[in-house]
This record gives C-alpha cells, sequence and structure tokens, in this order.
C-alpha cells in the first residue's frame, strides 16, 4: 500500500521491461476505486480511452518511450474510503507506427456511436 492524504499528488510510473528501444507506452485508462474486485460499480474514471476525465491529470516527459509517467490529485474519493484501487490499462506499441493505439490518442465515442451500440446490444 502507498499512503497519501487528500489533496496529494501521486505520481505514477510504468515501464516496460524489454530490451526493444522501439517499443512505447501508452496509458489507455486508470480507474479508481474503493472495492479492488469491482471497477464498474463505484468508480472514478481519471483517463479512459486516451480521454483525460479528471482535470489534476498531468503526464510527465520521459526520454525514453518505453517508460508513461503521470500524476493525479487524490482528491474526493480518498476522503469518502479509506481505500482506494487504481486499475489502469496500458497499451505497448511500435515506436513510430502512427496507425497504432499509442499514437490516437483521446478515443471519445459521438453521442450517435454510443446510441447505436447500446441499442446492438
Amino acid at each position: 500500500p502507498y499512503y497519501i492524504d487528500l489533496n496529494q499528488n501521486l505520481y505514477l510510473q510504468a515501464y516496460l521491461h524489454s530490451s526493444d528501444p522501439n517499443l512505447m507506452v501508452f496509458v489507455d485508462t486508470c480507474i479508481a476505486s474503493p472495492d479492488p474486485h469491482d471497477f464498474s460499480t463505484v468508480a472514478y474514471d481519471i483517463i479512459k480511452n486516451g480521454c483525460v476525465r479528471d482535470s489534476s491529470y498531468a503526464t510527465y516527459y520521459s526520454p525514453y518511450s518505453h517508460f508513461a509517467r503521470f500524476k493525479f490529485n487524490a482528491f474526493e474519493f480518498i476522503h469518502r474510503h479509506s481505500s482506494v484501487y487504481l486499475r489502469c490499462e496500458l497499451a505497448v506499441c511500435r515506436l513510430g507506427d502512427y496507425s497504432s493505439r499509442c499514437y490516437q490518442g483521446c478515443l471519445s465515442r459521438s453521442k450517435r456511436e454510443e446510441t447505436e451500440a447500446s441499442s446492438d446490444q
């Protein structure tokens, strides 16, 4: 466990253990939840599908493409729950492959696509 107080910044780094220098890491989704087994009932999106959902989220430069560095502020969900768990999804792509997920950035679906997707189910 990592202990922080309300309004403190939490700094994270993901590192890809690979000898291939042509790979890169992209933070696609990070969700906070008080339940380590349920990230949908009570959850807070920090970043989802590459779209920043929390205004305190920021990325940090790394000279190495196989590092992803970012931070966010421990705000009200920390206050309401004694423990908060994070689940992050990252993509690993070839450096320079501009058609890969790592280069697509925020993938927000339009309202029409969301309506069509929900009516298909």
